[in-house]
């Protein structure tokens, strides 16, 4: 058949989906506002995370080391805030008793905890180093999904988010350390969405590039000139208001829509190591 192209004009002719034969169910509505804990919620992303989910409805729930930053963000947005080191088990398991004292539910978990720390080489690498990273964004994350996956799956199912990161999909040198953890990170969602097929919880992974925040890079090299540098000369990083954004866009959708991954980075970002810096692409 061959047709004549051409602009078209409108018609108030509608296509009904039936007449192909074929059932169309009607869209579901927006995932209501519930009851969400953030972790990693003192700096950074998580910080905002919490200050955009309190902003759009939800009753937010907020854990990190520092109390002193935590009340100073309870001021601010009116979330509860709770104290906690998540790769020790008992402080995982203080968060989850409060949390849900009462009978209170919690509908959606934020593992946003992390971090890395240290740019060695693989033959240089510093075995402290690496087991801290391993523990700050592996275990506590599982620490904390192992906490409150069977809560939610007793109170009809809920939301797990994983902030992992660009670094767990790539890697680069003087990364390896960091990449390995983040990579490890990346299978529990993967892993989770094998397990739980079926089941009432979307697990969603969102992987920032990267991301200007106050302290991630100055708690990696320790060295705030090393740190400034890390951004220099890229004139729009992402910030951690983008990321929360993103992840307040994903636990808003309706119940049947799951974000699997979530990959964000800056228009200047090609990769972890290529960025286009002073209007000059370099590595």
């Amino acid at each position: 058949m061959s047709f004549t192209p051409g602009p078209v004009k409108p018609s108030a002719q509608t296509l009904d989906p039936q007449s192909f034969g074929i059932a169309v169910p009607e869209t579901r509505p927006a995932r209501q506002p519930g009851r969400a804990l953030v972790t990693g919620a003192s700096t950074g992303i998580g910080w905002e995370t919490v200050k955009r989910l309190c902003a759009s409805g939800w009753d937010v729930l907020a854990t990190a080391r520092r109390a002193e930053r935590l009340a100073a963000l309870a001021y601010e947005t009116g979330c509860a805030a709770f104290a906690a080191d998540l790769t020790i088990p008992e402080h995982v398991q203080a968060l989850y008793e409060w949390a849900t004292a009462e009978g209170q539910v919690v509908d959606a978990v934020v593992n946003n905890a992390g971090g890395a720390r240290g740019t060695d080489t693989v033959i240089e690498a510093k075995l402290d180093r690496w087991k801290t990273m391993y523990s700050i964004n592996v275990l506590s994350s599982l620490q904390v999904t192992q906490a409150f996956l069977p809560h939610m799956l007793a109170h009809g199912g809920g939301d797990i988010v994983f902030v992992t990161s660009t670094a767990g999909h790539e890697t680069y040198p003087g990364g390896a350390g960091y990449t390995a953890a983040k990579h490890a990170e990346a299978m529990l969602p993967e892993t989770l969405r094998l397990e739980l097929v079926g089941k009432p919880i979307r697990i969603i992974e969102i992987m920032p590039g990267l991301v200007q925040t106050p302290e991630f890079s100055l708690s990696r090299l320790e060295d705030r000139e090393q740190a400034a540098g890390v951004y220099a000369g890229v004139d729009y990083p992402l910030v951690g208001a983008d990321i929360a954004q993103a992840i307040e866009w994903t636990l808003s959708l309706p119940a049947h829509v799951n974000i699997d991954q979530l990959k964000i980075k800056p228009v200047e970002q090609a990769t972890s190591t290529i960025k286009v810096r002073l209007g000059k692409p370099s590595e």
